[in-house]
């Protein structure tokens, strides 16, 4: 008999939306599940200053026994019946020793996760080459081209760009509705988070310091004498390089990876995703929905708290 916990979050924009009682009627009518305890939970909406306004959400978390196998076996069970039984809810499964006290990490993407923006696609506009950049980024998350090699010839793109530039995108970013929430509540209970992006430390840092993260780590855009020269200095933050990080910063905060939770949205992220004890896809590309252990299709990174009792 394997503990579970249920971590039911609703889809925004939902034609329709199960009631509490029908999501314990179709969660119950599963072999082998038994509900011991379950609450739903309600969010606002959100307005939080430099966030992108948020849609209200629900979350119906609970806890029970599952006598027919792991808790990926009835990951398999949930995905066959949601359709049905589960309608306008995306519905995990997680360990529910997430929840316990154990000192947690947890390590986000950065574009079109932490923050709303696409970054490089920001960068490219300002050289007049936003749609071709756009495309090139769109096939770069689905998994469709190699990473590095796009990301290469998207950033000489930006060759003449100023330094000032940099700062205006900077200073134009938006966090994902919950963003700042959801860091708090983490950091507050004594847990680490972190950032790692594909794109660029210009455009991270101040980020990082305004949440501030327990670390952070980007591309560095090479820039000489005020002006974005199309190079790269350093490693390449590419899907290895997330995975990477994760494991260093486990290891520097004293952290099992059965405690590390990463959450991204596309095919850059699927090693990270893979390497956490619990990887989260957030609002994600197929690619990754395909890996993830969870998603979430609320555009409120604050639902990630329910998943580890927060």
């Amino acid at each position: 008999m394997t503990s579970v916990k249920i971590v039911a979050v609703s889809i925004d924009n939902a034609l329709s939306r199960a009631s509490e009682e029908e999501l314990y009627a179709g969660l119950t009518s599963i072999e082998g599940l038994e509900i011991e305890s379950a609450i739903m939970l309600a969010s606002a909406e959100s307005h939080a200053p430099g966030e992108v306004d948020g849609p209200e959400y629900f979350a119906y978390v609970a806890e029970g026994k599952y006598k027919k196998g792991s808790i990926a076996d009835l990951r398999s069970a949930v995905a066959v019946r949601e359709d049905v039984l589960l309608a306008g809810y995306e519905v995990n499964v997680v360990d529910p020793k997430l929840s316990e006290d154990d000192k947690k990490l947890l390590v986000l993407d950065v574009d079109s996760t932490l923050i709303q923006q696409e970054v490089i696609d920001e960068l490219a506009a300002r050289a007049g080459r936003g749609e071709q950049v756009a495309s090139v980024t769109e096939q770069a998350m689905l998994g469709e081209i190699e990473f590095e090699h796009s990301l290469r010839t998207r950033v000489g793109v930006l060759e003449g760009l100023s330094e000032s530039t940099l700062d205006e995108v900077a200073a134009g970013i938006t966090l994902n509705p919950g963003a700042t929430l959801l860091v708090k509540t983490f950091l507050d209970a004594g847990h680490a988070v972190a950032a790692v992006s594909g794109g660029f430390v210009q455009l991270l840092r101040p980020v990082a310091q305004k949440l501030e993260l327990s670390h952070a780590r980007a591309n560095v855009l090479e820039v000489i004498d005020g002006v974005v020269t199309g190079e790269l200095l350093g490693d390449i933050i590419d899907g290895d390089a997330k995975r990477h990080a994760l494991h260093e910063w486990a290891k520097e905060e004293g952290v099992k990876n059965a405690h590390v939770i990463a959450v991204g949205d596309g095919a850059n992220d699927i090693l990270m995703v893979e390497a956490a004890g619990l990887g989260i896809g957030y609002n994600s590309k197929s690619a990754l929905a395909e890996v993830a252990d969870a998603r979430i299709e609320t555009a409120r990174l604050d639902a990630i708290r329910h998943f580890v009792g927060l």
